[in-house]
């Protein structure tokens, strides 16, 4: 692709280095761009910079926040004797969508993958454990992506818990062998959660 101008090229290139944005996507938001009123580019850089710096991972769950602790976490009005175990924040947004689960939640951070590196002590495990044992856990609700990594990780922190006088789920198959869980549909994802199961290790 041959650029007019070497100004156009570089901010092409930097947008398309975003997920699910190819070359002609990222041409066709920065000819946008050009085209907007000044004051929108800037109000774009402007937030995505004050982002950047801004954000904060909360010191509880390690969901996304704009403080040390989240809005979740602090609101009174959520059942802190539950915990919905996710992958990242994405999963956090999709269960909100819901309106099915009014507990708390712990992020991981991943999924246990030996082939990506990325093994227990990489993930937020031995945290989780600890809120367990301090915060009378009676709960844990495991709604991670039905992959193998994803039941080796269950499997994993199920028997780091196995000690501990906790009842642990899974949320139901409804989401698909494979499926990612930010990409279930709310009605399938709802269901999914009121009709968890218990989580067998045998």
């Amino acid at each position: 692709m041959n650029f007019p101008s070497k100004l156009v090229e570089d901010a092409v290139y930097e947008v398309s280095k975003l997920p699910g944005i190819g070359k002609k996507s990222a041409l066709r938001l920065v000819l946008h761009l050009i085209k907007a009123n000044p004051t929108q580019t800037k109000e774009l850089a402007k937030a995505l910079t004050t982002l950047r710096e801004g954000i904060r991972y909360c010191k509880h769950c390690h969901s996304i926040a704009d403080k040390d602790v989240c809005n979740i976490c602090e609101n009174p009005k959520r059942q802190s004797g539950i915990l919905c175990v996710v992958e990242d924040t994405k999963g956090i947004l999709a269960i909100e969508a819901t309106n099915q689960y009014f507990g708390k939640y712990h992020v991981l951070g991943g999924v246990i993958s030996p082939i990506d590196g990325v093994g227990p002590s990489e993930l937020n495990i031995t945290s989780l454990v600890e809120r367990v044992e301090k915060e009378e856990v009676k709960e844990i609700i495991f709604a991670l992506s039905s992959t193998m990594e994803g039941d080796t990780t269950v499997h994993y922190i199920a028997k780091k818990l196995q000690n501990q006088d906790v009842k642990i789920t899974s949320i139901a198959r409804g989401v698909p062998i494979g499926g990612e869980l930010e990409y279930a549909d709310e009605l399938t994802l709802g269901r999914s959660i009121l009709t968890r199961t218990v989580y067998n290790q045998q």
